[in-house]
């Protein structure tokens, strides 16, 4: 009897109760533990991943590192070889240029098809070392001695003494007409004060090439002609204004060369300037500019007669 009034009362709701959270939390630990377990090995597959990353970028790193060494070295060649080829070319063009004083050198020259192809390449590396000029600031810096400046120099040089024999110029103004324009149009390209030694030589290019008479012709038909010796005639430099003043004579001399300019070269402003350098302090410059202005009068007359005679 004892037992059965002491069961109710130890069985009772409370313990029912407590066994069944006790039962709960016991499923709640083994599931926290699983979880525990399941996060642990994702954080190893994490770990395990972040090592393998680490070490890929650790070699990307390497190669990349390697990869610099060899494009400084490459570059580093590549400046060498660059240096190589401006000497060469220096050397070898500033040879050249003195065998192109000689009459018999540029008629032996003519009679090889490769002149058309060398006239080609001087054409090409004019125009990019004219348009890789920073005329504000590489101006104040470089070396004109530099074997890029002379190689360009003595390909200017070349241009210059073919044009200043009878076969040369007639061969520039027949089947280099291309050149021809290309000399006018970097001319204009070039500011004022920049690289006068390269200006000067163009110039006197184009002043031989002028004394053939299809040369003239053809270099009077070009529109540019007129605002290149304006532009030239304003520079800084006293030969690049000498040079301009004798292409500006021989477009005087010639009637034909007067008929295809006409009304530019009575141009107020341009006798103006002439006049204004007939006071410079250069001898040879001065007497230039006088010969022209007289010959500027001289226009300016028989223009005028011609008009009261109409």
């Amino acid at each position: 009897m004892q037992l059965r009034e002491f069961l109710p009362r130890v069985l009772n709701s409370d313990l029912i109760e407590t066994l069944h959270k006790a039962q709960t939390v016991h499923t709640v630990r083994e599931h926290l533990v699983q979880e525990q377990e399941q996060l642990r090995q994702e954080c190893l597959h994490l770990q395990s991943r972040l090592d393998a990353v680490q070490t890929e970028c650790q070699k990307e790193r390497e190669e990349k590192l390697l990869l610099r060494e060899q494009l400084w070295q490459s570059g580093a060649e590549l400046q060498q070889q660059a240096d190589f080829c401006s000497a060469l070319g220096s050397a070898t063009c500033g040879l050249l240029w003195k065998c192109s004083t000689s009459e018999d050198t540029v008629e032996c020259w003519l009679a090889d098809a490769n002149l058309q192809s060398f006239l080609f390449i001087a054409t090409q590396t004019l125009e990019s070392f004219v348009s890789s000029l920073d005329m504000e600031e590489k101006t104040q810096t470089e070396d004109h001695n530099s074997n890029e400046h002379q190689f360009v120099l003595a390909l200017a040089g070349i241009i210059t003494n073919l044009a200043a024999v009878s076969c040369g110029r007639n061969f520039l103004s027949t089947s280099a007409q291309t050149l021809l324009d290309n000399l006018m149009k970097l001319l204009t390209q070039i500011k004022h004060g920049v690289f006068p030694k390269l200006k000067v030589l163009m110039l006197m290019a184009l002043y031989n090439v002028s004394i053939n008479v299809n040369g003239l012709k053809h270099i009077s038909q070009n529109p540019g002609l007129m605002p290149l010796i304006w532009t030239q005639l304003n520079d800084g430099h006293w030969e690049v204004c000498l040079h301009s003043l004798r292409l500006l004579q021989s477009v005087l001399l010639e009637e034909e060369a007067l008929l295809l300019l006409g009304s530019t070269l009575l141009n107020p402003d341009l006798q103006a300037r002439v006049r204004e350098l007939t006071t410079s302090e250069k001898p040879s410059l001065k007497l230039a500019a006088q010969q022209a202005l007289e010959d500027l009068h001289a226009l300016h007359q028989g223009w005028g007669s011609k008009q009261n005679t109409v």
